[in-house]
């Protein structure tokens, strides 16, 4: 059934095409992903836009996949990929068999989905394989229209594919109604925090010029348009492309008499239809697009022939557009224009028809819709059980976002009197409470916790519907998940205090609560809890769990408080406790927080590494590979980066990332990555790395907050971005509420090393402030850091006498300072701090000019670290220091300086005349520096690089600095 309605040429959108097949496919490689979110308002093209790019990214290879989004707020979890898969599946021919497979085994996936809070990852993981395996090694496209409706569960999706932690080549294009994002719509959120990948892009597309306008017109109507025809076009459309078209198409066919108004346009349009054309618009306007055709015969009751009839005509009107699995309106202005050209009383019949046609078609049932349609119906009890089990379906397949707002539609709907029932019988008979704990618990799982407490209070309200422990337990869990830790903690406490709670709620309240204190860094009384938690455990047969979580509360408390060897002991009895009982997580957190103690707080870094791997690999028997098993070789990396093993720690990434994990077990092993990035000086993975981490948090994360802000602060600073790092260091320090001692060092250090580097490179000035709140900060570390045990007092140490050093760097660096620092490092066989103080220690003496030999030998004794570590910039920088003070580096048989008289045979003619110190010179002269700032700089007299300007001068054949600069800029390698 063809129409005109994309007849009409594609006027003015040749420079997105081009810009959309570039971000999508051409700038796109093996493993990477992309995606650009196409806005504008209604009727401004996106739809044809997204069309046109789909069929070239075709024609170019790319296997693309087309959905859209539902108009109703309760659709079902990731209808616009199952669409889209569908619609593929039905394209394919017999010989695509093994695709075909692919596309049915990846739909199968969803129909045999169990639900389940914990299952949501492993969700999002078999997707991603599934998608890999339709596509093949091609690149894939994931088009969707009208994601302004998108459901929650396909949100998520997208954050975790365009996440980018597998090797599927994955580009998304997808189309948003701009005006649609108001207020707090949940998608804004989405967007914003995708905008922070570089892959990521938001394509606003405006409304065509006037000379575009005035093309389109004319390409529609087949002649030139007359200069008051043109204008009226111009102004009527505002270089909206649909109305222009319409606009045009009526000036064609000589149609006169409409208004100013699009609503009358459309209005004029419909009325000029047959009866039954009509009755056929008005119905898929009220229906859930697209309307099927058997739907569509139920909804108008219209004789077959007659429906076709009147759907052909609504087509050739331009009202309806043939889908491929119904029908659509021309646009969804038609139905924002005829929402009020009917009756009350006629919507709510169209919609009792689509209910009754929905129910009558079991195979065909879509419970969201027959939910919506008998509440528009008018029809509240026979919505309520549609309701419930669209939301039952809808966590069967994790989308918890899309089963909250069935639930709460639901109670919504048992609130509702029934009409023409007595007064006694006018409410539906539901169990209220059981309504109100399903929608607290998924609201609780999509992350909508003020709105989980609130239902958890109506639910109390509810007498003797749920005893009081059981609530003050669950209310301290939705607390703690809102980072409401102060009130949660009262709730278990308050749990323990009431008289009717079991004794294995007592017990699970106490060791929840141990794990909650010893999260916050409370580490003193988490151990009491855990005490307490254990001798209640010890009174309820099978609290084997409990007893897990409690010791490794315990362990940890004592290890870092007061004596390591005591807290081990603690946590491997707790290992030996979870090995007996044969649970599987109870065994992965005991190793777990074993590591995590060793690697972290007590520094046995060697055996921390052994036990972490020893531990991943046990976990992989017990099935836990994609969660524990990452976490546990994220903590194995993180050992190994610190005792210098690099290479080793990239390989064991590597394996963990085969398990493609989520959430916060990706964010982990991002986090481990992304330190071996920064410290090899792989700026554009380090980036990805931490935007794919601020992507998967976007939810929370505030475990996760100072790591991932010193990371950013350490890779600011190899870029020269001291103001950044700055922000970063200081965002922490505001937002830290963690005790623990060693990050909270790390995250000082970093900040005093910005405010040292800025002082150096004299780029942005001094923050004053900024030093003495972290002057503050780092004493208050040193007071606290007395009380923990002594391995913990190292650590702490180690940090603190880096960040006295780079303090001195401020008013003159000390070189005893630095020299403390390489020895509290050396001892701890921490290689990469140990390297870098070294080369402050080289600096600060030969800033000094005193003792230049032992200089030379800390940065022969740095540069061999660096170099076997494979730390980039950290070479870099000994390297250009060794160069300034002339000091010898055996690099392959060269020094510095024959390396730099090597790599001088490629500079350019005009400043091939200069010696290598005068191109030095010549360098810093373009910075702005004075001659008393380079003499600084290169460790010679303010005079000599008098001497060293005027002879740059002479052969270059200037009069002026600016002059001099003007060369070396216009012969910049690079």
């Amino acid at each position: 059934m063809a129409s005109d309605v994309d007849t009409a040429p594609l006027v003015g959108r040749a420079d997105q095409m081009a810009t959309l097949r570039s971000a999508l496919l051409d700038d796109v490689g093996p493993g990477q992903t992309a995606a650009v979110f196409l806005t504008g308002e209604s009727g401004v093209g996106k739809t044809r836009l997204l069309r046109e790019v789909a069929d070239r990214l075709r024609a170019a290879g790319a296997l693309v996949l087309t959905g859209a989004c539902l108009d109703i707020g309760d659709a079902s979890p990731l209808h616009p990929l199952l669409q889209a898969l569908r619609r593929f599946d039905a394209d394919l021919t017999a010989a695509h068999a093994r695709t075909s497979s692919a596309v049915r085994g990846l739909l199968k996936t969803f129909a045999e989905e169990t639900g389940g809070p914990d299952g949501a990852g492993t969700l999002l993981e078999r997707v991603s394989r599934g998608l890999h395996l339709v596509a093949q090694d091609r690149p894939l496209v994931l088009v969707l229209d009208d994601l302004q409706w998108v459901d929650r569960s396909t949100r998520e999706l997208l954050l975790y594919l365009l996440a980018g932690l597998g090797d599927l080549q994955l580009s998304v294009l997808a189309a948003v109604r701009a005006e649609s994002l108001q207020g707090a719509h949940p998608l804004r959120r989405v967007l914003t925090e995708l905008r922070r990948l570089r892959s990521v892009r938001v394509l606003d597309l405006a409304p065509l010029d006037r000379a575009d306008t005035e093309r389109l017109a004319t390409e529609i109507v087949g002649r030139p348009l007359g200069g008051e025809a043109a204008e009226s076009v111009w102004q009527r459309s505002g270089g909206n492309p649909f109305v222009v078209e319409e606009l045009a198409r009526d000036l064609r066919d000589g149609r006169d008499g409409l208004s100013d108004t699009l609503r009358e346009i459309f209005l004029a349009r419909v009325d000029a239809l047959p009866e039954p054309a009509h009755a056929v618009v008005h119905a898929v306007a009220v229906g859930v697009e697209p309307v099927a055709h058997w739907l569509l015969a139920e909804a108008t009751r219209l004789p077959e022939e007659e429906l076709i009839d009147a759907v052909r005509a609504a087509v050739a009107h331009r009202l309806l557009v043939v889908d491929d699995d119904g029908y659509r309106l021309r646009h969804r202005l038609v139905a924002e224009v005829l929402a009020h050209e009917l009756l009350p009383a006629e919507r709510a019949v169209l919609h009792r028809r689509y209910a009754e046609a929905l129910t009558a078609v079991p195979a065909e049932l879509h419970q969201a819709r027959l939910a919506h349609h008998w509440r528009l119906a008018g029809e509240p009890g026979r919505a309520l059980p549609a309701a419930v089990a669209a939301a039952r379906e809808a966590e069967r397949l994790h989308g918890f976002a899309e089963a909250h707002r069935h639930w709460s539609a639901a109670l919504q709907l048992a609130d509702v009197p029934v009409s023409g029932a007595s007064p006694a019988d006018r409410l539906i008979d539901v169990d209220r409470a059981e309504l109100l704990r399903h929608a607290a618990e998924t609201a609780h799982h999509c992350g909508e916790h003020a709105r989980a407490l609130a239902l958890l209070e109506e639910l109390a309200a509810v007498g003797g519907a749920t005893p009081a422990c059981a609530l003050h337990i669950r209310r301290a869990r939705y607390l703690a998940a809102a980072g409401r830790s102060a009130p949660a903690e009262a709730e278990y406490r308050r749990a323990l205090a009431v008289a009717d709670c079991t004794p294995r709620e007592r017990a699970v309240a106490a060791a929840h609560l141990a794990e909650l204190l010893l999260y916050l860094g409370r580490y003193a009384d988490a151990g009491d809890r855990a005490r307490e938690a254990l001798e209640l455990a010890a009174e309820v047969e099978g609290s084997v769990s409990e007893v897990v979580l409690a010791s490794m509360a315990l362990g940890f408390s004592e290890a870092y408080l007061e004596d390591p060897d005591a807290g081990l002991a603690v946590m491997r009895e707790a290992l030996d406790t979870a090995e007996r009982a044969g649970r599987p997580e109870d065994v992965a957190c005991a190793y777990l927080h074993l590591a995590e103690l060793l690697t972290g707080p007590l520094n046995i870094l060697e055996e921390g590494v052994v036990v972490a791997r020893r531990g991943a690999e046990r976990v992989a028997e017990l099935g836990l590979g994609r969660t524990y098993e990452t976490r546990l070789l994220a903590i194995a990396t993180n050992g190994l980066f610190r005792v210098g093993q690099w290479a080793e720690a990239e390989k064991v990434i590597a394996a963990a990332l085969r398990h493609r994990p989520s959430g916060a077990d990706a964010v982990e092993l991002l986090l481990a990555r992304c330190r071996l990035s920064v410290g090899y000086g792989d700026i554009d993975a380090a980036d990805r790395d931490l935007e794919a981490v601020a992507t998967v948090l976007a939810g929370g994360g505030a475990r996760h907050v100072i790591p991932l802000l010193t990371l950013r602060a350490g890779l600011a600073m190899w870029q020269g971005r001291h103001d950044l790092a700055r922000q970063a260091v200081q965002r922490g320090v505001t937002e830290s509420r963690s005790d623990d001692m060693g990050i909270l060092a790390a995250l000082v250090w970093h900040g005093l090393r910005a405010e040292a580097e800025a002082h150096a490179s004299r780029t942005v000035p001094v923050d004053a402030t900024a030093v003495r709140r972290l002057r503050e900060v780092t004493e208050r570390v040193a007071r606290k850091s007395e009380h923990a045990a002594r391995p913990v007092r190292d650590v702490v140490d180690g940090f603190l006498a880096l960040c006295d050093a780079e303090l001195s760097r401020l008013d003159g660096s000390d070189p005893a300072l630095w020299a403390r620092s390489v020895a509290q490092w050396d001892r701890r066989h921490h290689p990469y701090p140990a390297a870098y103080s070294r080369l402050r220690q080289a600096e600060a003496l030969l800033a000094r000019r005193s003792r230049t030999a032992t200089a030379g030998k800390l940065l022969r004794q740095a540069y061999q670290v660096a170099q076997a570590l494979g730390a980039v910039p950290l070479s870099t920088e000994i390297r250009t220091l060794a160069g300034r003070a002339r000091v010898r580096l055996e690099e392959h048989g060269m020094s510095v300086e024959g390396r730099s008289a090597a790599g001088d045979e490629s500079a350019s003619d005009e400043l091939a005349v200069l010696t290598a110190r005068e191109r030095e010179v010549l360098t810093a002269v373009a910075e702005g520096l004075t001659n008393k700032e380079i003499g600084q700089r290169l460790f010679i007299s303010e005079r000599t690089i008098g001497v060293h300007v005027s002879h740059i001068f002479d052969k270059l054949q200037v009069r002026t600095r600016v002059q001099a600069s003007a060369i070396f800029l216009r012969n910049r390698p690079g």
